[in-house]
């Protein structure tokens, strides 16, 4: 069981860094008002929120303690971003507020699962 957690973890690590790398990458862009919705960061997030949920069945199935408020926290601020990625996927430009949401809730996410 331990073997396949790990294997889950890289790839929910991968997908986290599909969808922050993803924005990073547009950063220069969106200085100049051009930032857009790389499909990388769409398929991050949704790698996130599958990779997520069998993480939390699996940790559940072996018996280890689950915090079930952290992960609805975390949970919660995936789907605004999985929302806001697939809602501005095909537009050329994206307001700069939007974008930035997307960057903020995505790091937001990362240091809510390594601090708290």
């Amino acid at each position: 069981m331990d073997a396949l957690i790990a294997v889950f973890l890289a790839l929910h690590i991968i997908g986290i860094a599909a969808l922050l790398g993803g924005f990073l990458a547009q950063t220069k862009a969106l200085r100049a008002g051009e930032a857009r919705m790389a499909p990388g960061m769409l398929h991050g997030a949704i790698a996130m929120l599958v990779t997520g949920l069998a993480l939390v069945g699996l940790n559940q199935a072996d018996d280890q303690e689950v915090n079930n408020v952290k992960i609805a926290v975390k949970l919660a601020i995936l789907v605004v971003v999985l929302g806001l990625v697939y809602v501005n996927r095909d537009e050329e430009k994206i307001a700069a507020p939007v974008f930035g949401t997307v960057g903020l809730l995505t790091t937001a996410n990362i240091f809510i699962a390594t601090v708290w």
